[in-house]
């Protein structure tokens, strides 16, 4: 019995999180707050400390993460409303013609899909994808199938998105380590989804009659009003650049007999290298260029900022609330329970530990609907799971992969993304099944395989 009675909290944790907001349609930070104190009431502990420990938790975890997704917001915010993102699309569109569409709002999708929410990015560009389709009158599922394709699987892999965020904290990744790894898994999964896309595309071709009645269409700026394409990018590429020069720089310090050069660049690359840092950095640049390019009063810019930090204060509060059942689940001791049902070789399994990654992610997500959800809680129960790091054979960055590409599978009538898809899309609840959810699916395990492949053939370790 006490070997199952950690497994049986672990099942009233995930059905606690799952009921609530599957069943009472509670918000997903009401919901895993809930769940954590439920676990901490019934892991061991004095009762005195079993409700602090939860807001201790909590107040970690947003610690870890609360400045990064904050910073992130107003870099997304401020890049649409600057006209950034809009010549980054116009940029692509530019490069690759409308021939090669599909691959231009593809990419567009991919990059926007770092700084900005997945719901913005499909909001910036189906217009261009219908005015394609007006042009051509043809390959409108490519088109949209496109963008989705590349803004999920940046959403779910690369951060400052909260979801990959969240795991590199949870799991004590290295940030420069997730993004390099998540681009690495993401660009065979964005590739994939291309080409699934245009089998759709074939097979069930999209005629639309005209512009979808209330669909809400951007306001796309004159050409000249634009700002130039390196001052766009900059807000992209600053934290990317100066996250990941910290990460090499350091892993050059711990190599021995390396040169003393890394070591004295090394207490400058951790300042400017800390992601906090660098994203301040980056929403200085990015609330500069609007400044720039729009001229708003200090009224204007204060709104501005402020919708951008509510909407990311959200992200915030589930985030936190996640770290926290997280960590009660560690409390419960669940790690060793589950240890002692492989026989303590669960981490010696690599692939069995990236197999339970991913459904464990795979089930949260088909059942509440939300890859964050789903990124957050699977993390802390693999993270419970393991206890450490140290004894894995490869690089924890792998299982964090595989808890993303898991968090795609399934999209279907619960999750927002399916809905936003359809909806902003003109497409029926049918279309959409037939065309976003096997996308997704395709993406997901797209992941799956590239990861295994790289934690086999580079393992980092």
């Amino acid at each position: 019995m006490s070997e199952l009675f950690p497994l049986v909290i672990l099942l009233i944790g995930m059905v606690t999180v799952i009921g609530l907001i599957v069943g009472l349609r509670l918000n997903a930070f009401i919901a895993l707050l809930i769940a954590a104190i439920v676990v901490s009431l019934l892991a061991p502990g004095d009762l005195a400390v079993k409700i602090g420990r939860v807001a201790e938790a909590f107040g970690t975890t947003a610690g870890s993460i609360g400045i990064v997704i904050a910073l992130a917001a107003v870099i997304g915010k401020a890049m649409m409303d600057s006209g950034a993102a809009d010549r980054i699309v116009r940029a692509f569109l530019s490069l690759l013609g409308e021939d090669r569409g599909g691959v231009a709002l593809l990419s567009s999708g991919y990059v926007l899909g770092v700084p900005v929410f997945f719901d913005t990015v499909f909001y910036l560009l189906v217009p261009l994808a219908r005015s394609m389709y007006r042009r051509t009158r043809k390959n409108y599922l490519l088109y949209i199938m496109a963008i989705g394709a590349g803004g999920a699987v940046t959403h779910t892999m690369v951060p400052p998105t909260p979801g990959p965020l969240v795991l590199a904290g949870t799991m004590g990744i290295d940030l420069g380590v997730m993004i390099v790894i998540g681009a690495m898994v993401g660009i065979p999964c964005a590739v994939a989804g291309l080409l699934y896309a245009g089998w759709m595309d074939r097979q069930m071709p999209v005629h639309l009659t005209g512009d979808e009645a209330g669909v809400p269409q951007p306001d796309y700026a004159p050409e000249p009003t634009l700002p130039g394409l390196f001052p766009s990018l900059l807000p992209i590429l600053l934290p990317v650049v100066l996250i990941s020069a910290n990460t090499i720089v350091s892993t050059f310090v711990e190599i021995p007999g390396s040169s003393a050069f890394w070591t004295t660049v090394q207490p400058y690359t951790a300042v400017f290298g800390n992601s906090n840092f660098a994203l301040l950095l980056s929403a200085f640049v990015a609330m500069w260029l609007y400044y720039d390019q729009r001229r708003p009063s200090l009224d204007e810019m204060a709104t501005m900022t402020e919708d951008a930090l509510m909407s990311g204060g959200v992200i915030i509060l589930i985030t936190a609330a996640g770290g926290a059942f997280g960590a009660m689940l560690r409390e419960a001791q669940i790690g060793p329970a589950i240890q002692s049902l492989f026989e303590g070789n669960l981490a010696a399994s690599p692939v069995m530990l990236i197999l339970v990654s991913f459904a464990l992610s795979s089930l949260l997500k088909t059942a509440q609907g939300s890859s964050t959800v789903a990124m957050i809680t699977a993390s802390a129960m693999m993270m419970a799971i393991l206890g450490g790091t140290d004894q894995l054979s490869f690089h924890v960055v792998y299982l964090a992969t595989a808890i993303a590409s898991g968090s795609l599978v399934v999209s279907w009538m619960n999750d927002s993304g399916f809905w936003i898809y359809t909806k902003m899309g003109g497409l029926t609840v049918t279309q959409g099944l037939r065309s976003w959810t096997t996308l997704l699916v395709v993406l997901g395990f797209t992941g799956l395989l590239v990861t295994l492949v790289l934690a086999h053939f580079f393992p980092l370790v």
